[in-house]
Protein backbone atom coordinates (compact mmCIF):
# COMPACT_ATOMS: atom_id res chain seq x y z
CA UNK A 1 0.00 0.00 0.00
CA UNK A 2 1.33 2.95 -1.04
CA UNK A 3 0.36 6.35 1.32
CA UNK A 4 1.50 8.94 -1.37
CA UNK A 5 -1.84 7.70 -3.13
CA UNK A 6 -3.93 7.66 -0.63
CA UNK A 7 -6.36 10.49 0.16
CA UNK A 8 -6.54 10.55 3.92
CA UNK A 9 -3.09 11.22 3.91
CA UNK A 10 -2.94 14.22 2.24
CA UNK A 11 -6.01 15.75 4.00
CA UNK A 12 -3.99 14.95 7.14
CA UNK A 13 -1.01 17.16 5.83
CA UNK A 14 -3.22 19.73 4.44
CA UNK A 15 -4.76 20.15 7.81
CA UNK A 16 -0.86 20.09 9.51
CA UNK A 17 0.03 22.65 6.79
CA UNK A 18 -3.12 24.64 7.80
CA UNK A 19 -2.21 24.84 11.61
CA UNK A 20 1.41 25.45 11.47
CA UNK A 21 -0.11 28.59 8.98
CA UNK A 22 -2.11 30.08 12.49
CA UNK A 23 1.26 29.73 13.86
CA UNK A 24 3.65 31.51 11.18
CA UNK A 25 2.71 34.99 10.44
CA UNK A 26 2.65 35.01 7.23
CA UNK A 27 1.25 33.14 3.79
CA UNK A 28 4.54 30.81 3.73
CA UNK A 29 2.40 27.50 5.13
CA UNK A 30 -1.40 28.32 3.66
CA UNK A 31 -0.50 27.60 -0.59
CA UNK A 32 1.33 24.48 0.43
CA UNK A 33 -1.69 23.26 2.65
CA UNK A 34 -4.42 24.36 -0.26
CA UNK A 35 -2.36 22.22 -2.53
CA UNK A 36 -2.22 19.29 -0.24
CA UNK A 37 -6.24 19.84 -0.05
CA UNK A 38 -6.47 19.73 -3.59
CA UNK A 39 -4.32 17.08 -3.81
CA UNK A 40 -7.10 14.92 -1.36
CA UNK A 41 -10.06 15.57 -3.30
CA UNK A 42 -9.01 15.30 -6.60
CA UNK A 43 -7.52 11.21 -4.78
CA UNK A 44 -11.31 11.00 -3.32
CA UNK A 45 -13.13 12.26 -6.30
CA UNK A 46 -11.04 12.13 -9.08
CA UNK A 47 -11.64 9.22 -11.18
CA UNK A 48 -9.56 8.44 -13.50
CA UNK A 49 -7.17 11.83 -13.32
CA UNK A 50 -6.74 10.36 -9.80
CA UNK A 51 -5.93 6.76 -11.02
CA UNK A 52 -2.99 8.48 -13.00
CA UNK A 53 -1.84 10.89 -10.78
CA UNK A 54 -1.78 8.11 -7.87
CA UNK A 55 0.04 5.28 -10.31
CA UNK A 56 3.41 7.65 -9.88
CA UNK A 57 5.24 9.23 -7.36
CA UNK A 58 6.85 11.51 -9.09
CA UNK A 59 3.31 12.58 -11.09
CA UNK A 60 2.13 12.79 -7.50
CA UNK A 61 4.85 15.22 -6.10
CA UNK A 62 4.34 17.19 -9.33
CA UNK A 63 1.26 17.43 -9.18
CA UNK A 64 1.39 18.79 -5.58
CA UNK A 65 4.00 21.34 -6.30
CA UNK A 66 1.98 22.71 -9.77
CA UNK A 67 -1.29 23.16 -7.97
CA UNK A 68 1.09 24.41 -4.56
CA UNK A 69 2.60 26.94 -6.18
CA UNK A 70 -0.79 28.18 -8.37
CA UNK A 71 -2.23 28.59 -4.84
CA UNK A 72 0.87 30.26 -3.70
CA UNK A 73 0.74 32.95 -6.52
CA UNK A 74 -2.60 33.71 -6.51
CA UNK A 75 -2.38 34.52 -2.18
CA UNK A 76 0.26 36.43 -3.11
CA UNK A 77 -1.24 38.40 -5.45
CA UNK A 78 -4.81 38.97 -3.36
CA UNK A 79 -3.85 38.96 -0.41
CA UNK A 80 0.18 40.00 -0.28
CA UNK A 81 1.79 43.56 0.00
CA UNK A 82 -0.50 46.36 -1.61
CA UNK A 83 1.59 49.17 -2.98
CA UNK A 84 1.72 52.04 -0.52
CA UNK A 85 1.30 49.50 2.34
CA UNK A 86 4.92 49.63 3.08
CA UNK A 87 5.53 53.06 5.82
CA UNK A 88 8.90 54.56 5.48
CA UNK A 89 10.46 57.03 8.26
CA UNK A 90 12.65 59.74 6.81
CA UNK A 91 13.06 61.14 10.56
CA UNK A 92 13.51 60.06 14.12
CA UNK A 93 10.69 61.81 16.36
CA UNK A 94 13.72 61.79 19.33
CA UNK A 95 15.52 64.09 16.98
CA UNK A 96 13.56 67.24 17.85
Amino acid sequence: MDLWAEWWVWGAAAIVLAIGEVILPSFVLLGFGIGAGAMAALLLFGGGVADFVAGSIPVTILSYAIVSLVAWLLLRRFLGVYRGQVRTFDHDINDD
